[in-house]
C-alpha cells in the first residue's frame, strides 16, 4: 500500500499543484480546502504525512497541528507551509510540533526532500511502535497464567499498580516471577514506551553495585577511563527494578535513600547531583522486617521502597496454575530444541500437581525442559518425571549417596546448597572451596533460587 500525503490548502490552484507534484513522486495523495475539512478527512482516512498551510481563513496552520497532535498523539509529521518566510512563523511552526516548515514559493527539490525525510520518521515511528506494543503483549498480565484465584487476585493488583507511579516492593520466594511482575507493571503503565532497566543487587559486590546504579566519572576508580552512566540514569523515563534489594549493602543504602527521598544521584567520583524521573520497582525473597530487626537494612529504606507492598503466591499455593504452566512450557520446550511431543500421560500432570515445587515456577519450567528434552518415544511418561526429593537412593564410589532421580542440575543445587549453608552464606569462602569465582557463585545462586 503506497503511502498517503494530506495537503491542507486554502489556494486551490496551489493545492491542486501539490497534488500532482506528490503524485508524481509515486505517493497517495488528498487535498483538503481548509482546516476544518483537513481535520475531518484525517480523522476519517488518516496520513502518513501532513503538508499544512500556515494561513488559512478558517484555522490557522498552527491550530491545525495542535488538533492533529490531539488526534494522534503527535505521531504524525506536519510540515506546515508559508507565504511569510519569517523567522518568527517557523519559529512558531517548531514550538508548536511541527515536523519541518516549508517556505512559498515552494521550492521542488526542498519539498521532496522534506517529504521523504518526513515519510521515513512515519515509517520508523511506525516500527517503534509495532515493536512496543509487541514488547507490551510479551510482558502484559495477559500473558500470565491465572486459573487459581491467588493470581488473579495479582493479576488485579498489578493491573491497578499499572497505572501509578507508586513505588512497588515485590515479595515473594524465588523463582515465583518477581521480575515478570515488574515487566508487567512497565508494560501495563504509561512508561511502557520508555526504558525497563534490570539489576539484580546481589550479582554485584559493593563497590560494583554503587557504580552500576548510580554511573561513575573518568577516573573516579582503578579502571574508570570514562564516564558511564548508571542505571538510574539508563531508566530515564522508564521503570528500574531492582531484584534482591534485600542484598544491597550499607553505603548502597544510603545513597539509595537520597533518590528515594528526592529523585536525584551522584555519580561516583562526581561533584554535582541531578535528577532522575525514574519509577522504582523491587523486589526481595528475605524478612526485610527481620534484616531490620537485626541492624542489617534500614527501616527508611524499607519504608520508602514499600509505598505498595504486592506478594507473589508460592506454586504450591496455586496449584490450579501448575498444569497449564506446564503445557506452555512444553510447547516452548519443543520449540527451543526442536523436539516433539506426541502424548502426555495424565499421571504425569497428576504427579507435576501434586509436587510442592520448593523452587516455584523455575523449578517447574526446567523440570519440564528436561522431561521434553530426554522423551525417548515423544511421550511424557509419569515415571521418568524427574522430581527433586522422590526416588531412593544409590550409593557412588567412594561412599557418596547420590539420588537415583536426580538431575546433574539438581545435584549442582544440593552441593552449593550445602556449602553456603556450611559458610553461613559467605559466597567468598563458598568460591573457593569449590574452585569457582565469587561472580560464578552469585550466578549460580541466582539461577538456582537458592535463599542466599
Amino acid at each position: 500500500m503506497s503511502e498517503r500525503v494530506l495537503i491542507i490548502e486554502d489556494d486551490r490552484d496551489h493545492g491542486q499543484s501539490l497534488l500532482e507534484v506528490v503524485r508524481g513522486m509515486g505517493l497517495e495523495a488528498e487535498w483538503a480546502a481548509n482546516g476544518g475539512q483537513g481535520l475531518s478527512v484525517f480523522r476519517e482516512r488518516g496520513a502518513d504525512v501532513v503538508l499544512c498551510d500556515l494561513v488559512m481563513p478558517d484555522l490557522d496552520g498552527i491550530e491545525v497541528l495542535g488538533r492533529l497532535r490531539e488526534l494522534d498523539g503527535g505521531r504524525t509529521p506536519v510540515i506546515l507551509m508559508t507565504a511569510y518566510g519569517s523567522v518568527d512563523s517557523s519559529v512558531r511552526a517548531m514550538k508548536g510540533g511541527a515536523y519541518d516548515y516549508l517556505q512559498k514559493p515552494l521550492d521542488l527539490d526542498d519539498l521532496e526532500t522534506k517529504l521523504r525525510r518526513a515519510l521515513e520518521t512515519a515509517r520508523l515511528r511506525r516500527k517503534v511502535e509495532e515493536l512496543n506494543a509487541e514488547m507490551r503483549g510479551q510482558w502484559s498480565v495477559r500473558s500470565w497464567v491465572a486459573e487459581s484465584p491467588a493470581m488473579r487476585e495479582v493479576v488485579r493488583q498489578t493491573l491497578a499498580l499499572a497505572q501509578t507511579n507508586a513505588m512497588v516492593l515485590v515479595r515473594g520466594e524465588s523463582g515465583t516471577g518477581k521480575e515478570l511482575v515488574a515487566r508487567a507493571l512497565h508494560a501495563e503503565g504509561a512508561r511502557a514506551n520508555g526504558p525497563f532497566v534490570a539489576v539484580n543487587c546481589a550479582a554485584f559486590a559493593e563497590s560494583l553495585l554503587e557504580s552500576e546504579l548510580f554511573g561513575h566519572e573518568k577516573g573516579a576508580f582503578t579502571g574508570a577511563s570514562a564516564r558511564r552512566a548508571g542505571a538510574f540514569e539508563r531508566a530515564q523515563g522508564g521503570t528500574l527494578f531492582l531484584d534482591e534489594i534485600g542484598d544491597a549493602p550499607s553505603a548502597v543504602q544510603v545513597k539509595l535513600l537520597r533518590v528515594l527521598e528526592d529523585r536525584t544521584i551522584m555519580r561516583v567520583g562526581g561533584q554535582e547531583s541531578f535528577e532522575v524521573d525514574v519509577r522504582l520497582v523491587s523486589a526481595t525473597n528475605r524478612d526485610l522486617e527481620a534484616k531490620v530487626a537485626a541492624g542489617s537494612f534500614r527501616h527508611d529504606v524499607l519504608y520508602r521502597l514499600q509505598v505498595v507492598g504486592l506478594t507473589l503466591p508460592p506454586l504450591r499455593e496455586r496449584r490450579e496454575d501448575i498444569r497449564p504452566l506446564a503445557e506452555r512450557f512444553i510447547a516452548w520446550a519443543q520449540q527451543e530444541h526442536g523436539r516433539r511431543v506426541r502424548e502426555v500421560e495424565p499421571e504425569w500432570y497428576a504427579r507435576l500437581e501434586a509436587h510442592d515445587w520448593p523452587g516455584n515456577i523455575r523449578e517447574l519450567r526446567n523440570v519440564v525442559e528436561a522431561a521434553v528434552v530426554m522423551a525417548p518415544d515423544e511421550v511424557l511418561r509419569a515415571e521418568r518425571l524427574q522430581l527433586g526429593g522422590a526416588g531412593a537412593t544409590a550409593v557412588a564410589p567412594g561412599g557418596w549417596s547420590v539420588p537415583a532421580d536426580m538431575t546433574l542440575e539438581e545435584i549442582e543445587k544440593r552441593v552449593l546448597e550445602e556449602a553456603l549453608r556450611r559458610n553461613q552464606g559467605n559466597r567468598s569462602l563458598t568460591a573457593e572451596q569449590l574452585g569457582l569465582s565469587r561472580r560464578t557463585i552469585q550466578r549460580k545462586i541466582q539461577e538456582l533460587g537458592l535463599p542466599w
